[in-house]
């Protein structure tokens, strides 16, 4: 496995997968609306009218304070449709075989279609943040530190979904159940995300900027430790898809 055969695979499974989304415009048109359906549901299942304190003379909203994991909830669950997509689509129509028998690397499929995925949740993402500072009226004191660890804390943990996502995405592709598989087998290993990803964010809004870093440190262990498992498992996993 050399570098460059990794990369080139893994390029031209990335534009490949990229190329179907914009012929299929299946992100936005299901993922993203599904998306802001769920943030739009949680604030309807939140009063805004309940408040806590914030220091001596202040409070805000409970709707406001949970801002950031509802961010991530959201994309959670939309991530399951982009991840069930990626494989679902191959594993039909028999591309799936088409790509072992071109020899391709199989580290380089897991990196390309990882990319697509991350590319497309980070689109997602992008848009449900800005949706709920709009709808939730969060009243951040912005900095330049704030938005900086808002959005390297999106780009950690959209990485960290979209690399073990991928994983087991790619495990459940040759099921007939695997609709209803993927949730149950992403959703407890991406437990982990949601935690850190929501102390961070929740730094980012309304806490000290220095105690969101430390999340984000664990956030991109557990993306680089779940490509590192893609890379060199990717093999086995494409022959029992």
């Amino acid at each position: 496995m050399s570098g460059s055969s990794l990369l080139g695979d893994a390029l031209l499974v990335f534009g490949k997968d990229l190329r179907i989304e914009r012929s299929s415009k299946v992100v936005l048109s299901q993922v993203l609306p599904f998306a802001l359906m769920i943030l739009i549901l949680f604030g309807f299942g939140i009063s805004p009218d309940i408040r806590v304190p914030i220091g001596a003379d202040g409070s805000r909203s409970v709707l406001a304070q949970v801002t950031p994991g509802l961010i991530f909830l959201a994309i959670l669950f939309s991530s399951l449709l982009a991840l069930g997509r990626s494989f679902g689509v191959e594993a039909d129509d028999g591309t799936l075989d088409a790509l072992r028998l071109a020899g391709l690397d199989p580290g380089g499929i897991f990196i390309g279609k990882a990319a697509a995925v991350l590319v497309q949740l980070l689109s997602v993402g992008s848009i449900v943040t800005l949706g709920a500072f709009l709808l939730f009226d969060t009243g951040v004191d912005w900095t330049w530190g704030r938005a900086v660890l808002l959005v390297t804390t999106l780009g950690a943990a959209t990485a960290g979904i979209a690399s073990a996502g991928t994983i087991y995405s790619a495990l459940a592709a040759g099921l007939r159940v695997r609709d209803t598989l993927v949730p149950l087998l992403v959703i407890p290993v991406l437990a982990p995300v949601l935690l850190g990803a929501g102390q961070a964010a929740d730094a980012a809004l309304f806490g000290a900027v220095a105690d969101g870093w430390p999340w984000v440190g664990a956030l991109a262990i557990f993306a680089l430790l779940y490509i590192g498992v893609g890379i060199l498992s990717f093999d086995s996993l494409l022959e029992d898809a």
